[in-house]
């Protein structure tokens, strides 16, 4: 026992020295490095040279670049060009409308003649597509490193008709690939519902403004008193209409009995993802009957080391005192974790790895995280064992790399006018209310601890920057898989489960959504046949 408290206490003393040394070894911000793990460099290197391919853009005629389109130096090497670089112009509207026609009405599958016919049981994987290209590039290439993806259908969902982006998802050659077109969207309606039309009411307007006004919908705000913006609403009809679209409208996927998997264009796969997807499954059967949605995903928490530094005063020692707090805490959990897994705690070898878990672990972590962005891996979360935890579906946590079977989908189905009509713009909101006020039995979710679906994407719907570059990210993520490969592929699944005696009260939704205009159309997609 002696033994044990000074070996704790010389870690402790460690740890606070080593992060106390960061303030002033720390590199500036800004500062150039060639060493740096996020250059373009460092990210191909970790990627196979057979598919460089997708993240290099075909070379286009400079002079029909789209004006204010800034392309960097080599930034064309890693899929850091935007959806319009280098384009020739765009087709009108009419075309394009023309075109998303013609894609929905052909039902293509590509690849069908080299992998065979989509099974009643294959995965299916929906990646809910818009226009950042940068981030669906480096989607592309994780899933094509991921073991079984021959045996899928990957159906590409767009609310954006692009040349360039068609040309990439057609060149997706290692599994079969369909591609369906939003027939609703604000490109092909710029001027009119679901777009903006010329006679709606401004977000801002009072009510009694809008009825003066006469504009389309004066009598339709959101209960927080504003009226619609077409770029929020777009994301829910576009999730429920292709959630409607795979389940109900496709030849394909008529008799399909398997799972569904839904991404979006900025997320990143490990490559042991449908293995651990299969296991989650069969454990589902074997162990948890009520999980009816699968997890595979977590959003990576994140900090700005720099952004603080700037301010007045001890700031950045605060910033540093939070980290050396937080480390200390991840350590004491460590310590748990191993100590759960050992019942006999008087081996040098075990308490070699408390140290380990908890000294390597900080080190590495406040040593690697960049500007912005941060990661945490506690070992015990890759192991061949693994854990996952079984607890009520919530909207905010469970919502990325999420799977659920056409069970799942008829019962949240016949719930579509709670969907449709919740004043929330955000699809995962509207679910949870489905959960929480339709749904006969709640959405319980199986949620892998350790995440098999990351988020890459630095901008988007609810979250804008200055510098919407994805590269430190995925260096980042690249990072995490590097290090956890040798846990991958684990055998089986141990279950843990949330206390669920809570009661979740209903929530008010965030608004966006008051127009019957949208509550029409969404609860149309549900009525629309083949």
């Amino acid at each position: 026992v002696r033994t044990a408290v000074f070996l704790f206490l010389v870690t402790f003393v460690w740890l606070q020295l080593h992060v106390a040394s960061l303030n002033g070894n720390r590199q500036a911000p800004g500062t150039d490095t060639s060493e740096s793990n996020d250059s373009t460099a460092a990210i191909l290197s970790m990627v196979p040279q057979v598919l460089h391919k997708f993240l290099t853009p075909k070379p286009r005629n400079s002079s029909h670049a789209v004006v204010g389109t800034n392309v960097s130096e080599g930034a064309g090497a890693v899929g850091l060009i935007g959806p319009n670089a280098g384009r020739a112009s765009s087709p009108n509207i009419s075309d394009i409308r023309r075109n998303i026609e013609r894609y929905n009405d052909m039902q293509q599958v590509l690849n069908e003649e080299l992998f065979g016919p989509v099974q009643n049981d294959s995965l299916i994987i929906v990646v809910q597509v818009h226009t950042r290209i940068i981030y669906l590039r480096h989607l592309i290439v994780s899933l094509a490193q991921a073991r079984d993806i021959d045996t899928v259908l990957l159906v590409f969902s767009h609310d954006y008709y692009d040349e360039e982006i068609n040309e990439l998802v057609q060149s997706v050659d290692f599994c079969k690939v369909m591609q369906i077109f939003y027939p609703y969207s604000i490109q092909t309606h710029p001027k009119e519902f679901p777009g903006e039309s010329p006679g709606d009411c401004p977000r801002n307007i009072k009510k009694e403004q809008a009825k003066e006004m006469l504009c389309n919908n004066a009598l339709y705000p959101d209960l927080y008193g504003h009226y619609r913006e077409a770029k929020f609403t777009q994301t829910k009809h576009h999730w429920w209409w292709k959630a409607n679209r795979v389940f109900n409208q496709l030849e394909v996927t008529r008799n399909h009995t398997g799972m569904v998997l839904f991404l979006e264009e900025d997320h990143f796969v490990a490559e042991d993802f449908i293995h651990v997807l299969r296991l989650m499954e069969r454990t589902c059967h074997t162990s948890c009957n009520r999980c009816n949605i699968l997890s595979l995903g977590t959003y990576l928490k994140t900090y700005n080391y720099y952004g603080d530094s700037k301010k007045v005063g001890g700031s950045q020692h605060k910033v540093f005192r939070y980290h050396k707090a937080v480390c200390f805490k991840i350590y004491l959990l460590c310590l748990s974790e191993v100590a759960a897994e050992h019942s006999e705690l008087n081996g040098t070898r075990n308490w070699f790895s408390f140290f380990v878990c908890g000294s390597v672990w900080c080190e590495t972590w406040l040593w690697s995280i960049p500007p912005s962005w941060s990661f945490q891996i506690l070992p015990t979360l890759y192991q061949h064992y693994q854990k996952a935890e079984v607890t009520p579906w919530i909207s905010s946590k469970h919502n990325m790399g999420m799977a659920f079977n056409r069970s799942t989908w008829l019962d949240v189905r016949h719930c579509a006018e709670f969907f449709c009509t919740y004043d929330d713009y955000n699809w995962d909101w509207s679910l949870q209310h489905i959960s929480q006020g339709c749904l006969n039995h709640k959405l319980y979710a199986m949620v892998m601890k350790g995440p098999r679906v990351f988020h890459i994407g630095e901008c988007g719907v609810h979250h804008k920057k200055a510098n919407c570059e994805s590269t430190a990210v995925i260096s980042k993520v690249q990072q995490v898989l590097k290090y956890a490969s040798k846990h991958l592929y684990p055998n089986y699944l141990t279950l843990t489960v949330t206390n669920t005696n809570k009661k979740q009260k209903l929530r008010k939704g965030n608004g966006g959504w008051g127009d019957v205009r949208d509550h029409q159309l969404c609860i149309n997609m549900t009525r629309s046949g083949r």
